[in-house]
C-alpha cells in the first residue's frame, strides 16, 4: 500500500479512537506519523536484502511492539495506541508484497497477493524485464483494480471519519495529496522510462 493510504490509515484510526480519548493535537499526530513512518525506510533500501526495503528491521513487527512497551510503562495511552497503528502499517504490508514481519527470518512473509509464487521465487527474472526495475511493482499495483479500490476507501473512510470525529484536526488532510502526488508523479515518470 502506498504512504497516502498509510497516512490516511493513521487518520482513521486516531480519529475513531479520538471519541473515546479525546486526543490533543500532538498525541492525534504521533497516532498518524506512526501509521506511516516505516515506509522512508525506502531511503534505507541499500543497506537490505536484495535493495528491499521491507526487509528493514522498520518493517517488522519489532518497533511496533517496543513502542507499545514505552507506551504501556509511561502510562500514555496515545504511545500504545501509535504502536498499534505503526503495527498494522506493518500487517497491512503483509498483503501485497510482504513484510519481513519477525525481521530475526530474514523472510519475506504474508500474503503477497500481488506476486505470484514463480514472480517471487525468480524475481530477477521479472525485473531484468524492465528498464527500471521498480516499473515491475508499479505495474502490478496500478493494474491491480482492487488495490484501487482500497485506496479509494480508504481516502473515503478518512475523510468521514475525521469529519465526524475529528473535526478539529481537519487540516492533518492537506498532507494526504502530497503524498498522492508522490506516488503519482513516480508511476507516470516509470511509465514514460518504460515507454522509451
Amino acid at each position: 500500500m502506498h504512504i497516502n493510504s498509510h497516512f490516511a490509515v493513521g487518520i482513521i484510526i486516531a480519529s475513531f479512537l479520538n471519541y473515546y480519548f479525546v486526543f490533543n493535537l500532538i498525541e492525534f499526530l504521533l497516532i498518524v506519523f506512526f501509521a506511516f513512518i516505516c515506509d522512508f525506510d525506502v531511503l534505507f533500501a541499500k543497506f537490505a536484502k536484495d535493495n528491499n526495503h521491507r526487509m528493514l528491521i522498520t518493517h517488522s513487527i519489532i518497533p511496533g511492539v517496543v513502542i507499545i512497551i514505552l507506551g504501556v510503562f509511561m502510562g500514555w495511552t496515545a504511545l500504545i495506541i501509535s504502536g498499534m497503528s505503526y503495527s498494522i502499517h506493518i500487517i497491512i504490508d503483509t498483503f501485497d508484497w510482504g513484510t519481513n514481519f519477525f525481521y530475526f527470518t530474514k523472510k519475506q512473509v504474508g500474503f503477497k497477493l500481488l506476486i505470484s509464487k514463480e514472480e517471487f521465487n525468480n524475481i530477477s527474472k521479472y525485473l531484468a524485464q524492465y528498464k527500471n526495475p521498480q516499473s515491475f511493482f508499479d505495474k502490478k499495483y496500478y493494474g491491480n483494480f482492487v488495490c484501487l479500490l482500497v485506496e479509494v476507501l480508504i481516502f473515503i473512510g478518512m475523510v468521514l471519519l475525521i469529519i465526524t470525529l475529528a473535526l478539529d484536526y481537519f487540516i492533518i488532510v492537506i498532507f494526504y495529496p502530497f503524498f498522492l502526488a508522490f506516488h503519482l508523479i513516480r508511476h507516470f515518470n516509470l511509465k514514460k522510462i518504460e515507454s522509451k
